[in-house]
């Protein structure tokens, strides 16, 4: 299968130590050790970032934008997530953090969930109508939508094709910035804070065949130690947009990023929230053995607290959430035109609101082009699988006995990496012990067996 899929995160094999942490937590079973080394399927990969955070060493990084390509801009807007505030202390004012981020070179600062008011009624709306596949789950994450589409295809037809706030806002201000402004299109560069490496990935090559609106991503870790840095050298002046910053957002458009922020926003039926990957992996998997039924919306997100715990954010999830919440409490239930401009756009906005292409099922278990050779090569794998010893150890460099035996015979891996296949192959005299630390050294390299051994292997 080919790469089609833009990863973020990378590996620093200088660093890496070959603890295999990554390979435990992965919940796609995309990662393997060879030669001491992870190894990455990239269409495994889903861009979770549970690995990252595993990782003891930092031997794993996100790639992003540079930041100075927002200086190639010459009007650079920024697109911010409103947790991004709540990452401050609540000493910090949002006014102080705006002047801040002006003083770095943005010309409008605009949050992300001004179009979450736009997409309620849409959804309501969508939930009370569907009479066809059921549960509808939320597109909101690019790392479940990418789940769903490795590990449980089947469930791709139930993805809720309305983008996402982050495409809507990305599109109003491209409409608000040509058409009142009249500011040439090919000027405007917008820029996306995100709190995750899901993100980046699905900006730069989104799971349908339409192009992001966004030109650069800035990872939100960063940014906040620029702002800060600004902030504690009191390099900025107070300033104010009255145009994207001086309203608020609604109570229901700050929630959306927290965990229950969609299905708070339907008013009937049976609608679940499930944060954490692990969570919704397993929730899935129910999901697809019609072990669980009636359910109208499913609130998928890959981070625990959502995106208040995203791996970019630069401060506890919790603490970040309860900022969020208290934000909350100052705002109003509902925005009108009046103070969010954004819905004097809906019918701009109604005539984009639905993606351009389907979301295509990629299946990670996928063996062979042709079905019958795949059908062979799965009745093999199983015959595999149930003879090893099910203990999952990860010695043999693969997350799982399953996906040992799927790499075995796909001609990836061999049946000897397995520990207790080799001390049944040594007592029987069928594998020498050079032979048996052949393998091993070619899992987990020279540095974790006998250097001395391994010279004489010359390996």
């Amino acid at each position: 299968m080919a790469e089609d899929f833009h990863h973020a995160l990378k590996f620093k094999y200088d660093l890496c130590i070959g603890c295999a942490h990554c390979t435990g937590i992965c919940p796609t079973m995309a990662i393997h050790i060879e030669d001491g080394h992870p190894q990455l399927n990239p269409n495994r990969c889903v861009d979770c970032g549970r690995c990252y955070q595993a990782c003891p060493v930092n031997a794993i990084y996100i790639e992003q934008d540079d930041f100075e390509t927002v200086y190639n801009c010459k009007y650079p807007v920024l697109l911010l997530p409103s947790i991004f505030t709540a990452q401050f202390e609540e000493k910090i004012k949002e006014k102080t953090i705006l002047s801040a981020l002006y003083h770095l070179g943005f010309k409008h600062v605009f949050e992300v969930e001004k179009s979450v008011d736009f997409i309620k009624e849409e959804m309501q709306k969508t939930v009370n109508e569907n009479n066809g596949f059921k549960p509808i789950i939320s597109t909101f994450c690019p790392a479940i939508v990418r789940l769903i589409q490795v590990k449980f295809p089947v469930l791709v037809q139930n993805l809720y094709l309305l983008k996402p706030p982050l495409d809507l806002t990305a599109l109003y201000i491209r409409k608000l910035l040509t058409e009142e402004d009249n500011i040439p299109v090919e000027d405007i560069g917008i820029f996306y804070v995100t709190p995750c490496a899901a993100k980046i990935a699905a900006i730069k090559s989104p799971a349908t065949e339409e192009e992001s609106y966004v030109t650069g991503v800035i990872n939100m870790n960063y940014l906040y130690n620029k702002v800060m840095r600004v902030i504690k050298q009191g390099e900025y002046k107070l300033c104010e947009d009255s145009r994207t910053h001086n309203h608020r957002l609604s109570k229901s458009s700050l929630n959306y990023t927290l965990t229950g922020g969609e299905v708070n926003l339907l008013k009937n039926g049976r609608n679940l929230a499930i944060d954490g990957i692990h969570n919704v992996s397993d929730f899935l998997e129910k999901l697809e053995d019609e072990d669980i039924q009636d359910i109208g919306y499913l609130e998928l997100r890959a981070c625990d607290e959502s995106c208040a715990g995203g791996i970019l954010c630069a401060n506890n999830r919790f603490l970040t959430a309860e900022r969020q919440r208290k934000r909350m409490q100052r705002s109003p239930d509902e925005i009108d035109a009046e103070d969010n401009d954004l819905l004097n756009y809906v019918d701009h906005l109604n005539e984009h609101k639905r993606v351009l292409g389907e979301v295509e099922p990629r299946s990670m278990d996928k063996m062979d082009d042709n079905m019958a050779v795949a059908m062979q090569k799965m009745r093999k794998a199983f015959e595999i699988n149930q003879n090893l010893p099910q203990v999952d150890c990860r010695i043999c460099g693969y997350q799982s006995c399953k996906a040992l035996s799927e790499a075995v015979v796909n001609g990836q891996a061999e049946i000897e990496q397995c520990v207790f296949v080799q001390r049944a192959l040594e007592h029987s005299e069928k594998l020498s012990f050079l032979d048996a630390m052949r393998v091993n050294i070619k899992i987990w390299g020279a540095k974790k067996n006998d250097p001395a051994i391994a010279k004489n292997l010359n390996l």
